[in-house]
């Protein structure tokens, strides 16, 4: 494929992964993905890998499951042994393949989906609940606030 430069794109399900489908809240939705081999001007062999996927996650804040899209766009150098790893150029990251040069795409983008999740989901638009933030001081009423022990010094001072 590297010799070649090819390139695939489509859509899969996210059902069809199932080490993602451990870690999301449901595995609903598609994936669009494009994978392009190729050689760059240093001669070394690569992976552009380009996906795009609405996944849903728990939020850690809520509780509840919100939708994240999360985008991948990288290049993986092909690399048979870690040795060869100190050769990438800077940007590339390197993927171990196979002695005989085979990969397996599928696993290559779930992998990228995998890497790119957050460790902590956090719904940006997602509210602590009154009963763990507590009353907003706003709609406290000034007579329940307890009296401050250094307003006597503020008095004296003010003298």
């Amino acid at each position: 494929m590297v010799s070649a430069r090819r390139s695939f794109s489509g859509i899969l399900p996210v059902s069809g992964f199932p080490r993602l489908g451990e870690v999301i809240a449901s595995p609903e939705g598609d994936v669009k993905y494009e994978l392009e081999f190729g050689r760059d001007e240093f001669n070394v062999r690569y992976v552009a890998v380009r996906i795009e996927a609405p996944l849903t996650l728990i939020c850690q804040r809520s509780l509840e499951p919100f939708v994240m899209t999360v985008n991948v766009d990288t290049r993986l150098g092909l690399i048979v042994n870690e040795n060869e790893e100190s050769g990438l150029p800077p940007g590339y990251e390197p993927l171990l393949v196979e002695e005989d040069g085979r990969l397996d795409p599928v696993t290559v983008i779930e992998d990228e989906l995998l890497l790119v999740l957050p460790l902590v989901p956090i719904n940006p638009d997602a509210e602590l609940p009154d009963d763990i933030v507590g009353p907003d001081e706003t709609e406290q009423d000034s007579s329940d606030t307890p009296p401050n022990p250094f307003a006597i010094l503020r008095e004296l001072k003010n003298r």
